[in-house]
């Protein structure tokens, strides 16, 4: 299983291919809808991001934090089913340069678009498994915008072979649910006849 440095190079995401299983050590950032919202809006307005999303993971994650004494720890971090951000993902990618994104459920065909111009991947996680990916979280880096809420702040995080993810959809346009679907599709007669629906 290869491992990954956070943030990633163009070229490191382009080396990726759908169905590889990787590790990511380095940064990682949690961002849902509203924290995509805020990102949007600031760039928008022109305002100065308060960390830098160039290269880096974006994880479809509201983790829940557990304070101890001045800082925090993360007690479960499970993905956030992504569809929810499709109407935003397409432009957060492109205006920050973000080169993966991690959830679960894939994305839609706007993201793909998006992710194939500028070189991401999406990376999904097992639905779940929570505690078990709050295991590859070694440190809480810092915290953005908690004026959103646990689950909604970005929560800057430092990884170490956090994982294992799974190349869902690379930045060739390739996607495993679209595979699932089209075989799917295919084998939907034989089903059908083998169950007696026809």
């Amino acid at each position: 299983m290869k491992n990954i440095g956070s943030p990633l190079t163009e070229s490191d995401a382009r080396s990726l291919s759908a169905g590889d299983s990787i590790t990511l050590t380095g940064k990682i950032f949690t961002a849902r809808d509203e924290a995509h919202i805020h990102a949007l809006s600031f760039n928008e307005k022109g305002l100065a991001m308060p960390f830098d999303l160039k290269g880096a993971a974006v994880f479809h994650c509201g983790p829940i934090m557990r304070k101890v004494g001045d800082g925090w720890e993360v007690v479960a971090a499970g993905p956030t089913t992504s569809s929810r951000m499709n109407s935003l993902e397409p432009d957060f990618i492109r205006k920050f340069g973000a080169r993966a994104i991690i959830g679960k459920g894939g994305m839609s065909k706007d993201t793909i678009d998006a992710m194939a111009e500028f070189g991401c991947v999406y990376l999904a996680l097992t639905g779940g498994a929570a505690v078990l990916a709050a295991r590859g979280i070694v440190n809480v880096a810092g915290v953005h915008w908690f004026e959103l809420g646990m689950p909604e702040a970005v929560w800057e995080l430092d990884v170490k072979d956090f994982g294992p993810l799974t190349v869902a959809i690379d930045s060739h346009g390739n996607s495993l649910y679209e595979d699932v679907g089209l075989d799917v599709q295919r084998n939907l007669p034989a089903i059908r006849k083998k169950l007696g629906i026809d």
